[in-house]
Parts: C-alpha cells; sequence; structure tokens
C-alpha cells in the first residue's frame, strides 16, 4: 500500500517540493555557513519522494539525548531556516493542501502535505525514521514514564 500511496504522491505534489527543497538545499551549500542546512535539505527533498512508510520525529526523541540541532542552538537554527527558506517551502506545501483538499482521492495527500507544512517552517533537530521505529521509539518511552 504504501508502494501504492507513494508513486500517486510523486504525481500529486511529491516530485514539485522534493525539488524545492533541492534547491534550498542548492543555495545554502553555495554558502559555506549553509552546509548544515544544505545536508537536512537535502535529506528532506529525499523524504518528500517517498514519505509514506516513513516518519519525522525529534531527534532528541529518537536518541534520548540532546545535542547542536536539539537544543537553544537548534531553535536559533530553526529561525535562521524560517527567514531564508522555511516561510516559501511551507507556503508550496500549502498551496498542495488546497489544490488537493478539494476532491476526496486528494484528502490523504493534502494532509501529508499540510503536516509538512509544519515541518518545513522548522526542520532542525528532527529526523527521518520508518514508522516501525518511531512507534517502537514510542513504546519504549511510555513503559519507562
Amino acid at each position: 500500500m504504501n508502494l501504492l500511496l507513494n508513486v500517486i504522491w510523486i504525481v500529486f505534489g511529491g516530485l514539485e517540493m522534493a525539488f524545492g527543497w533541492l534547491v534550498a538545499a542548492a543555495v545554502f551549500a553555495v554558502s559555506i555557513v549553509g552546509i548544515p542546512w544544505a545536508r537536512a535539505a537535502f535529506n528532506m527533498a529525499l523524504f518528500h519522494l517517498w514519505p509514506f512508510g516513513r516518519e519525522i520525529v525529534d531527534r532528541d526523541e529518537m536518541t534520548g539525548r540532546e545535542d547542536l540541532g536539539t537544543g537553544a542552538l537548534g531553535l536559533l537554527g530553526n529561525v535562521v531556516w524560517f527567514v531564508l527558506a522555511g516561510w516559501w517551502l511551507a507556503l508550496g506545501h500549502v498551496f498542495f493542501v488546497g489544490a488537493l483538499a478539494i476532491t476526496i482521492i486528494g484528502i490523504p495527500f493534502a494532509w501529508q502535505h499540510l503536516k509538512l507544512a509544519g515541518m518545513a517552517v522548522a526542520p532542525v533537530g528532527k529526523m527521518v525514521v520508518d514508522k516501525p521505529v518511531a512507534a517502537h521509539t514510542r513504546h519504549l518511552d511510555w513503559r519507562t514514564a
């Protein structure tokens, strides 16, 4: 089922948004200072080509500890990201939400674009994992709490 959803996803905005993330990665890579954002944007571009069956989670939730991208520097990184690229990537996702939500078959894809719009605003400190891995980690967190 994920294969079918991912193939349809590419037609319903996945390819265009992956291209947008690749453009953002290229722009950040041109400047030496933007290389950390370029790598993250490239990973998100790959995720945008094949999102179903995978999930974006907080990195500290997966690793169990904070690092540079999840603390105060991560907040600063997200502010820089939002100002330079996040708002227009989120706007692209919102465009696809509006276009897809008016059709019945497009509603699941509009929902995916809506989730990705929220992630596009602040992607620093996030990572992409398979859904079973994310579920397993949440299950472990629930048992230890």
